[in-house]
């Protein structure tokens, strides 16, 4: 009697370690900017959703923030020196971590958001320090330098890599020539494998890992060129040289039914690539002149493309598969977009922020309002997590009142 007993006190146990890990990371839980949210409010009132709390001294950064069902995480810079900082739901403060210096020399501040996965957090700062903190009470576990420890080149605007967690492993580009990308152990930093790649340095690109015949692929964007590796061993698969001259790619590669989208910047357009049925090559379906944005993304809504363009500063649909324009409007451009229950969230560089609703053959504009701060550089991305959208401007953060 005594063994059945003490076999029914262990199940509850036993179930809670085997329950997957809360995870919160870049641009929602595929990394395509769709957050599975539901009952959110289909047009705002004239001046914005209610606002729930907010908070005003997350010190200088363009990071948005990781949410999770206990707490809210971004990161800012004060007098060169960058912190994590930690949230309840009610915007009570919890604690700040120093993570290290800061990136000061153009566009100074903080950069990447933290990727949460279970009980630890992980982030880089934009000066090439990797950390992995304890999530509860932000103290650090361990760190690399990827200068010192991986040879990484330092790129103009600093790194912004936003990273990627595969079960235990952690995947990072120092865009070194001997360690271009690694995978590290998530637990004890261990480096799992190197990746050469093509030797070229990072090009602010956070990366994606898609599955095509059955098969994970991993793929991110270098100085030139958008590439594929192994995720398994590291070994390149197949590159595709992007012709842009500037090293900036800030955008995450989209994976669709056998194509692969990438955007360039300032002029260079986007491209969409085909798969080829063997999974070890592309070779380009269609070229745009639009989606040429340096940062922000687009999505993939009813076979379509939508989002910004630099140059022309349209927001755009375009047909995934043959390139084809079916609306473009002068108007809400360039900005970050992300999506929820069919509806996609703009946040332009100058600070709107627009609710659209696309179509097969277009959208409709629904709604706007001002975000907070002045009409320039507003960049991070917003996130959406249980009826709220959250918006990061430079030092504020405001939490917005989305559901029904």
């Amino acid at each position: 009697m005594k063994s059945k007993h003490l076999l029914f006190l262990l199940i509850p146990i036993l179930i809670q370690c085997q329950r997957a890990p809360e995870i919160s990371q870049w641009r929602g839980p595929d990394r395509d900017g769709i957050y599975p949210e539901k009952n959110l409010l289909k047009e705002w009132p004239e001046d914005g959703p209610e606002i729930i709390w907010q908070f005003d001294e997350l010190g200088t950064g363009y990071t948005t923030v990781a949410v999770t069902s206990e707490k809210v995480y971004s990161t800012g810079t004060f007098d060169s020196t960058s912190y994590i900082f930690a949230f309840d739901h009610t915007g009570e403060l919890l604690w700040k971590t120093e993570y290290g210096y800061a990136w000061m020399v153009n566009f100074p501040g903080a950069r990447s958001t933290p990727l949460i996965y279970g009980d630890l957090g992980y982030l880089l700062s934009g000066r090439g320090k990797l950390v992995c903190f304890d999530a509860d009470d932000g103290n650090i576990v361990w760190e690399k330098d990827l200068y010192k420890d991986f040879g990484a080149v330092e790129i103009k605007f600093g790194i912004t890599e936003n990273l990627m967690i595969d079960g235990d492993i952690l995947f990072c580009t120092p865009g070194g020539k001997e360690y271009n990308v690694v995978a590290l152990n998530r637990i004890t930093s261990d480096v799992i494998w190197k990746s050469k790649a093509l030797g070229e340095p990072s090009a602010y690109c956070s990366p994606r890992m898609f599955e095509f015949k059955g098969k994970k692929y991993y793929s991110t964007i270098t100085a030139k060129s958008i590439i594929c590796l192994d995720p398994s061993n590291g070994d390149l698969i197949w590159s595709h040289d992007l012709l842009f001259p500037h090293g900036i790619h800030g955008n995450t590669p989209l994976y669709h039914d056998g194509f692969i989208f990438a955007m360039n910047g300032w002029e260079w357009g986007s491209v969409m690539l085909k798969i080829n049925e063997a999974g070890d090559g592309v070779e380009e379906a269609w070229k745009s002149n639009l989606f040429d944005l340096e940062h922000g993304d687009v999505m993939l809504m009813n076979g379509n493309i939508y989002g910004t363009d630099y140059t022309t500063k349209h927001f755009s649909c375009v047909d995934w598969y043959t390139g084809k324009v079916k609306d473009s409007v002068k108007e809400f451009a360039p900005a970050s977009v992300v999506a929820a229950e069919g509806l996609i969230y703009s946040y332009t560089y100058a600070g709107d922020v627009v609710l659209i609703k696309p179509k097969p053959d277009g959208f409709d504009i629904i709604s706007s309002f001002k975000g907070p701060g002045v009409k320039r550089d507003h960049l991070a991305h917003p996130v959406i997590k249980d009826g709220r959208l959250y918006i990061r401007y430079n030092d504020a953060l405001r939490v917005y009142d989305i559901s029904i």
